[in-house]
């Protein structure tokens, strides 16, 4: 019995022996492919880039992973703590392993095996340090215990607090939040030092599993699990009784935060335009890793002014027009909620459903009668458009004919078709014939109005005329249906808004506002035919008539025949200086604005006009600074040493270099302005832009031939704006569809909200201006009786009412005639 007891011991300590010598082979092997935990004592995360307004709003995020760190130093201690309590309360006493916290979790994996849960592991934070940076989430024991092992290392390398940074930076809480000082914004829109102990709680409880407490789909759940890490928080003594009572009495608060991208629809187009310009100066991985700030230029209100008006112009337009017909069809048998459902997600992927467009809803039609038309949402509420809210939809069959009136909701709509629809405000409805006396009936209660996404579309662009900053960018009418951007990529003729260039051009080489031009019937040569232009009321002339009248009036032939006079040559090399395009072409049509043009370019040239001639360059991007605070770009590149002064001796204010190019006369650029602030006091524009605003504004109308693009172009004393209207694939906007009434008013309705906390001051007048009252309609000295009578603006040597002769020029009128743009110059402005 001693020898077999003997023999058994023996057997058993060579297996104990054999074991422990296997194990140690095992972890020897294990270690020696350890990932290199060192590279984590320099911890630099992939950081959500950040656009800023001018104004310090935030404009859109960018990013791959939506991240922002924070050094441990400045989160608060009830952020800390909260994260410990809930994860691995010995964090402080362990040394990278909880025996202890193994064993429980071995103990509720009995559970967890049989109910189907996912196993537990027992991590403590410095294991899921290591797993997170270095390791995958695969459940094996071997990775098991290279975690383990990593974490040991990790302890002796690094400081605790150094662990909880990486920890709470890296972490994933759901919602596109990685780290806790993203899901701060993205759940409650706070900065870390601002969270309550409750919210804390909050986001230190959904680390097991953010979807499984959601804040909206399973809110009881998510409070319940707040309030044990209160209780946690209270136990462990980081928290008193009163403050974990008063926490937990606090309601969840949390929201879902907007995608990654622009935060308002109106920005959209802007904030792509910034993200455009972040990838050319520094390559797609800075943008999406780099942590970069960047604040722009725009004005988030007078954003948010452009967008409205836009949209609001362009679906005056659309209704002008007709109703086009439906987004789908769906039958309305059975569920009909829950089809509907089904088709708008199909329509979302077909991009004719966007969220830009809240609040309009897709919605379906149940059934129609002779007073309205039911219609039913996704979520299976029920609403109606009454017969009042359709008068607008008749057929559309081209853009100058619609269909017989409306006369009931069957005319327009039928059961089954899905449409937009709008929650109708007002008191009243709108009246069938918008010339009756009286108003239309009472609103009734859940009344929806009948919506169309437009056809066409526009652009807006603001800027500041004296420095070229961008204060508002609108491309479109949704960016998510269409991403084009129309007042940036659009290169359309600019018509008749091209015309003040040519009078400036006009202005500077011996004419004034008051010189007379001919407004007849005018034939010049072209490359193949005769150019025969023509003013905007067929066959309609005027006579002799000032330059002045010629931009306020927009006379064609007039500005054809002062073309032709100055020369292609001239009028080219003088309009270059502005960058409105690339390559216009040498020929007399480009007068009229046959050349193509940006919405952005043509609105900077307008600003040289108001700024005394100075040359701006469009720009959105003020500054970026990178993920540690260094400035690695700014736009104003100026030097300013007396800036930096500490303290004031009585020294004078520092002053700025002025390093903008002079590209015009200030007078001339004076005289152009105030020519424009008559077309909209007299001109093109008085009814939709002068009748307004009670602020100084200037501008221009402009309509292509067809009426294919609308436009206008203007400003004030210092804000400059631009509107274009077209369709993508160039069509007639309809009869009548100019400049003036569909542009206009989009101009109009932007400066009155843009400017009405402005003081309304006048234009400014340079010096070597001489203002003289004339015959606004002869341009002569005015007599004591004249009731026609404007202050004009002259230069010293102009001399009003003075007739011009030839001898003022020596230019061959056939100079206007087009050469090829390769033609060697002969020095004659373009003559054949």
């Amino acid at each position: 019995m001693l020898k077999f007891a003997g023999f058994g011991f023996a057997v058993a300590a060579l297996g104990v022996i054999s074991v422990a010598a296997f194990s140690a082979w095992y972890l020897h092997r294990l270690g020696q492919d350890l990932p290199d935990y060192q590279q984590l004592a320099e911890y630099a995360p992939p950081v959500t880039t950040r656009v800023y307004a001018g104004d310090g709003s935030l404009v859109a995020e960018f990013a791959r992973e939506r991240r922002l760190f924070v050094p441990i130093e400045s989160m608060p201690d009830h952020v800390k703590y909260a994260f410990v309590s809930a994860e691995d309360k010995s964090f402080y006493e362990h040394t990278g392993i909880d025996m202890r916290g193994i064993v429980r979790a071995q103990l509720s994996n009995i559970g967890n095996v049989m109910s189907g849960r996912r196993l537990e592991g027992g991590s403590t934070i410095t294991q899921q340090v290591a797993k997170n940076f270095l390791l995958t989430s695969e459940q094996k024991v071997e990775r098991k215990l290279r975690e383990m092992m990593i974490a040991r290392k990790m302890e002796r390398a690094f400081t605790k607090d150094h662990i909880l940074e990486l920890y709470l930076n890296e972490i994933y809480l759901g919602n596109r939040s990685y780290g806790v000082a993203a899901a701060a914004l993205n759940y409650f829109d706070k900065a870390l030092t601002d969270l309550t102990i409750a919210e804390a709680s909050y986001l230190a409880a959904i680390t097991k599993g953010p979807s499984n407490y959601h804040p909206i789909d399973h809110e009881e759940r998510a409070v319940e699990r707040r309030n044990y890490v209160i209780t946690r928080l209270n136990e462990d003594g980081v928290i008193t009784d009163e403050e974990a009572q008063d926490a937990k009495s606090q309601p969840l608060g949390a929201v879902i935060a907007p995608p990654l991208g622009a935060r308002d629809w109106t920005m959209e187009y802007f904030a792509e335009e910034v993200r455009k310009q972040i990838v050319d100066l520094y390559g797609v991985e800075a943008l999406y890793d780099g942590g970069l700030s960047v604040r722009t230029s725009v004005d988030p209100e007078m954003q948010k002014e452009a967008g409205e008006a836009l949209r609001k112009w362009l679906v005056e337009y659309d209704q002008r027009h007709g109703w086009r017909g439906p987004l789908s069809e769906i039958d309305v048998g059975g569920d009909w909620a829950e089809t509907l459902d089904a088709e708008v997600e199909r329509l979302r992927d077909a991009r004719k459903v966007t969220d830009d467009m809240a609040p309009w809803r897709a919605a379906v039609v149940l059934s129609v009668s002779d007073a309205d038309a039911r219609i039913g949402f996704p979520d299976g509420e029920e609403a109606f458009i009454p017969v009042d809210l359709l008068w607008w939809a008749r057929e559309y069959i081209s853009a100058n004919d619609m269909g017989d009136a409306v006369n009931a909701p069957g005319d327009v709509l039928t059961p089954g078709e899905v449409v937009y629809v709008e929650k109708y405000e007002p008191a009243t409805m709108p009246k069938k014939d918008p010339d009756a006396e009286g108003e239309g009936r009472a609103t009734p209660e859940n009344a929806y109005a009948l919506r169309q996404a437009p056809a066409v579309n526009g652009g807006l662009i603001a800027m500041d005329p004296h420095t070229g900053r961008v204060l508002a960018m609108v491309g479109g009418f949704s960016f998510q249906m269409s991403e084009f951007n129309r007042a940036v990529q659009a290169e359309r003729q600019p018509g008749s808004t091209f015309k003040p260039f040519v009078y400036a051009v006009a202005l500077d080489s011996g004419y004034n506002p008051s010189s007379i031009v001919l407004d007849a019937p005018f034939v010049a040569p072209s490359l193949d035919s005769w150019y025969k232009p023509g003013n905007y009321i067929e066959g309609r002339h005027y006579g002799p008539s000032t330059l002045r009248l010629g931009i306020e009036q927009s006379r064609n032939t007039m500005t054809a025949r002062l073309a032709q006079d100055l020369g292609i040559g001239r009028i080219l090399d003088y309009v270059n200086r502005f960058n409105l395009s690339e390559d216009l072409p040498r020929e007399l049509a480009i007068s009229l604005g046959a050349g193509e043009t940006t919405l952005t370019r043509i609105t900077a040239g307008y600003s040289v006009f108001v700024n005394g001639g100075k040359s701006v360059e469009p720009v959105l991007i003020d500054r970026i600074q990178d993920r540690t605070g260094k400035t690695i770009y700014k736009r104003d590149q100026r030097e300013c040493a007396a800036c930096n002064a500490q303290y004031w001796s009585e020294q004078s204010e520092p002053q700025l270099a002025d390093t903008r190019a002079q590209v015009m006369d200030p007078r001339t650029a004076y005289q152009i302005t105030s020519i424009l602030e008559g077309v909209v006091i007299r001109g093109t524009a008085a009814r939709t832009v002068g009748g307004k605003s009670n602020k100084p504004l200037a501008g221009k109308t402009g309509t292509t031939n067809d009426y294919k693009d609308a436009w206008f172009v203007g400003f004030s004393p210092d804000l400059a704006a631009g509107v274009y209207v077209g369709f993508d694939m160039p069509q007639t906007l309809g009869q009548g569809e100019a400049g003036g009434t569909v542009a206009a008013p989009i101009f109009a309705d932007f400066m009155v909200d843009a400017l009405e906390e402005e003081a309304g001051i006048p234009f400014r007048v340079p010096s070597g201006i001489r203002l003289v009252r004339v015959n606004a309609r002869t341009g002569r000295p005015a007599g004591p009786g004249d009731s026609n009578v404007i202050l004009e603006a002259f230069k010293p040597d102009d001399q009003p009412g003075a007739d011009r002769t030839s001898d003022d020029f020596s230019l061959d009128p056939l100079s206007a005639a087009p050469t090829t743009n390769d033609a060697p110059d002969d020095g004659l402005n373009g003559l054949y």
